[in-house]
């Protein structure tokens, strides 16, 4: 009876392949393609059932890779990100069963501070998306964003209680990154242009334009810096990371991209901050001091602006002295003009916004004609505020931006705290990293916003999930270990005077 089983088993695969085989060959013949996506579709449920971990360092490692739908079906309203959001969604209603079922997250991060500021900021894009201008655009833009952050923070801090899976999580997006970066490199010697012009499309459709690629190779190159100068790490290791950093600075020269550029060397300045002690507390008040400085010298600088003259080009260093042109540079003209939208729509409705995702739709009656320039437009065909300040505030109102800075200020605070708690070497130079990887970002974000896509929610969250996560399991084990340690010490210390008390008895 077993075997007749056996064989009826068998059988019934043979037949369930051969049906499958020919389902889809036939609908191959009626030009439907997507019943060949079943198989790897099935692998993913089996993945995610038994190893979510898994499933979330898969979905990351796809993430650069990642293709907007509206580059296969140009018909539709609604945009995605394939495969990583539609992953991102399966793992969203994964990690509902799992709560339905009693399965809850650790408490210790639910209750972090960089977790209720997030919690703010998530209920007020809420309550917004209620009284947005266009709802259903706000409401995706809250579902896109609840999936992210379960995905990207609290999942990730979750599966970060095991060290080796932030050092994954990293390398499953760098490895991808260098595909994209190869793929880009290929087009530059391709079409036999390595300048400006090339840089802005080169990335296409992996990334949107070469400022948002810019932004992710900014926030990498600080985390394999952290691998290559980790002496805790193999030789072959740190070697290897070297060339990707290598990789990672040719393309970052490649992108083209000022504010890249300009976040990387603000990162380089608070590390040297860092690397010479100064307490947190202590360089907030300096960057307070700055600040007051510099707005009292505000009208100087708008003066000596408005005089420089130098457009964006193919020269590094010109491209590089163009940064300050407010006088004829369309790129930078074109992103005042943006703030100077969003700053109206937020005197227009300064409470609850024109709502989330919907300033690309709303902006355009709040253009003033002697801002627009020759690449302004009224279409929403051309990104949005760039800003991941003033957006909020236009969106969401006044409190939308200070939610989102408050998530800024309180996983600074958390990750320079803990930076100075950690006494494992390396621990300290990942913290680091990431916490430079983020400052690189949150000035970025004053110039550009980013994290309503895959692309930048991916490291963002993932970043401030690794802060909470050394928080919170990495500083407790190592006051663990060092109490342990301590206690072997005084045993031993004690064994050695009884020994000696034997000795001089005798």
């Amino acid at each position: 009876m077993k075997s007749l089983a056996a064989v009826l088993d068998r059988y019934l695969v043979y037949i369930i392949s051969f049906v499958f085989v020919a389902l889809n060959l036939w609908l191959i013949s009626k030009d439907f393609m997507l019943l060949g996506l079943f198989p790897l579709a099935m692998i993913f449920i089996l993945i995610a059932l038994l190893r979510l971990d898994t499933l979330l360092l898969t979905t990351v490692f796809f993430v650069p890779l990642s293709l907007p739908l509206s580059e296969m079906v140009d018909t539709l309203s609604v945009n995605l990100w394939l495969p990583t959001e539609i992953l991102l969604i399966g793992i969203l209603l994964i990690v509902l069963l799992k709560r339905i079922k009693g399965e809850a997250l650790n408490k210790k991060l639910l209750s972090h501070p960089v977790s209720i500021a997030v919690y703010l900021n998530l209920a007020w894009i809420l309550v917004t998306s209620f009284t947005s201008t266009m709802p259903v655009v706000s409401f995706k833009f809250f579902l896109s964003r609840l999936w992210f952050l379960v995905g990207f923070y609290f999942l990730a801090a979750e599966i970060f209680r095991k060290p080796q899976n932030m050092t994954r999580y990293l390398w499953a997006y760098i490895t991808a990154l260098i595909m994209v970066i190869g793929f880009a490199i290929y087009r530059h010697v391709n079409i036999g242009l390595f300048n400006q012009e090339a840089a802005h499309y080169v990335m296409n459709p992996f990334y949107n334009d070469h400022t948002s690629y810019g932004a992710i190779l900014a926030m990498m190159i600080t985390v394999v810096i952290g691998f290559v100068v980790d002496k805790s790490r193999s030789t072959w290791n740190r070697i290897f990371s070297f060339l990707v950093l290598g990789v990672l600075i040719t393309a970052i020269i490649l992108s083209f991209s000022r504010a890249a550029w300009i976040s990387l060397i603000a990162a380089a300045l608070i590390l040297i901050v860092v690397l010479l002690r100064i307490r947190f507390h202590n360089l907030v008040i300096a960057l307070a001091l700055i600040f007051v400085l510099f707005y009292n010298q505000l009208g100087e600088m708008v003066y000596q602006m408005g005089k420089n003259k130098q457009q964006s080009s193919a020269n590094i260093s010109e491209h590089v002295q163009s940064i300050s042109n407010i006088t004829n540079d369309d790129s930078n003209l074109e992103r005042m003009n943006r703030w100077s939208c969003a700053w109206r729509m937020f005197l227009k409705k300064p409470v609850f916004g024109w709502g989330p995702g919907t300033y690309m739709f709303q902006y355009a009656p709040f253009q003033v004609v002697r801002e627009k320039t020759l690449i302004s437009t009224n279409m929403a065909d051309k990104g949005n505020a760039h800003s991941e300040y003033l957006g909020p505030l236009s969106e969401s109102g006044l409190f939308g931006m200070l939610s989102f800075i408050s998530i800024v200020i309180i996983t600074l605070t958390t990750g320079f705290n803990t930076y100075w708690k950690l006494k494992e070497k390396k621990h300290q130079i990942l913290m680091l990293s990431v916490i430079l990887g983020l400052i690189t970002y949150y000035i970025h974000g004053v110039l550009n916003n980013f994290l309503d896509t895959d692309k930048a929610s991916a490291p963002f969250w993932g970043f401030t999930a690794i802060i909470v996560a050394l928080d919170i399991y990495m500083t407790k084990q190592e006051e663990e270990n060092q109490k342990a340690n301590g206690g072997l010490l005084t045993k031993m210390g004690k064994i050695r005077k009884k020994y000696r008390k034997n000795a001089d008895s005798e």
